[in-house]
């Protein structure tokens, strides 16, 4: 079983990739393998709202000047399960991310009944917003998102300070041992075949 973390940091060493590594070793002793890639310091365009992945179920238009998102996307499909980690920035993810993830998941043909898990750092404030915005994702794409003991976030201003945040370290491994456990309760019961994705009813509030 596959794990792809996106480190949306644009730090690639810092305390984002602190807890995606503690995670990592987690999953590893679970018998899954954790492949990160660090989007978060890469120049990455926002959504134009074209709907040209819709139409032609091929991902993303925007594909010149090296943006990262078609090699993301093509890991994230083949995944068993998607971590999400970012800095806290005004109580939010980081801007770059949010632009990816909202490419990622608009285009990507079908994510429902992957596991999803977050990784968020923080000085001191503000994680809990940007935890629930990164589960949005999850949620919309009918992912199921890996239970864990407190909102999975790490303290910290690197990576250093971030590993002796004991807490946070032990919610962030015991979230990495949910969701290696669902991953592997999601491949056993595959003999049951999921419910349908219904067609959406989209309705805007204009008369």
């Amino acid at each position: 079983m596959r794990v792809l973390a996106l480190n949306g940091s644009p730090r690639s060493g810092g305390a984002v990739a602190r807890g995606i590594a503690a995670m990592a070793a987690r999953l590893a002793a679970e018998g899954v393998e954790t492949e990160t890639l660090h989007v978060g310091g890469l120049h990455v365009r926002g959504c134009m709202a074209c709907m040209e992945c819709r139409r032609s179920g091929r991902g993303c238009a925007i594909g010149a000047g090296g943006d990262p998102l078609g090699e993301a996307r093509e890991k994230a499909i083949a995944a068993d399960g998607l971590i999400l980690g970012s800095p806290t920035y005004y109580g939010g993810i980081a801007g770059a991310f949010k632009c990816l993830l909202d490419r990622l998941f608009f285009s990507a043909p079908d994510m429902s009944y992957k596991v999803g898990a977050t990784v968020v750092s923080l000085r001191r404030s503000g994680g809990v917003p940007a935890f629930h915005q990164l589960n949005n994702y999850f949620n919309l794409a009918q992912m199921i998102i890996a239970p864990g003991i407190y909102w999975d976030a790490i303290h910290g201003n690197s990576a250093e300070e971030a590993g002796r945040d004991e807490e946070g370290l032990q919610i962030l491994e015991a979230q990495a041992a949910n969701m290696a456990w669902l991953m592997k309760a999601v491949a056993a019961g595959r003999k049951e075949a999921p419910p349908p994705l219904a067609e959406r009813k989209l309705t805007n509030f204009i008369r």
